[in-house]
């Protein structure tokens, strides 16, 4: 078993994103695309980030107790289309869709 600086079980983590969309030494982009009533993996930010909602009606963040980002309940919230904002680093989550819509939305990763 993989353990992280926090004690958490690094193997039970997924991947941030469905897709890889772009990479190099400043950034990475991402999409995530989740049918309604779809579930993402378990996963960990390990970078801060901007998501940017492109459609869908809503979504759900379930926190892990060990996160550390600043989602520590169970949130929910209208998908408005263009919306974005700053997120930092520390999360450990799962991204509903409770929404009757396809959820799709971008993510952008800054690295240090």
């Amino acid at each position: 078993m993989r353990r992280s600086p926090h004690g958490h079980d690094e193997s039970r983590y997924g991947d941030v994103a469905t897709h890889r969309l772009f990479e190099n030494e400043r950034v990475k982009i991402g999409e995530m695309i989740l049918e309604p009533g779809a579930r993402g993996p378990l996963h960990r930010h390990d970078l801060d980030h901007i998501p940017v909602q492109i459609g869908g009606d809503r979504m759900a963040v379930v926190p892990e107790p060990s996160t550390r980002g600043p989602y520590d309940e169970y949130l929910e919230a209208d998908v408005v289309p263009g919306q974005h904002f700053y997120v930092e680093r520390g999360g450990v989550e799962v991204a509903r869709n409770v929404g009757q819509r396809t959820d799709h939305e971008s993510l952008i990763e800054l690295k240090d």
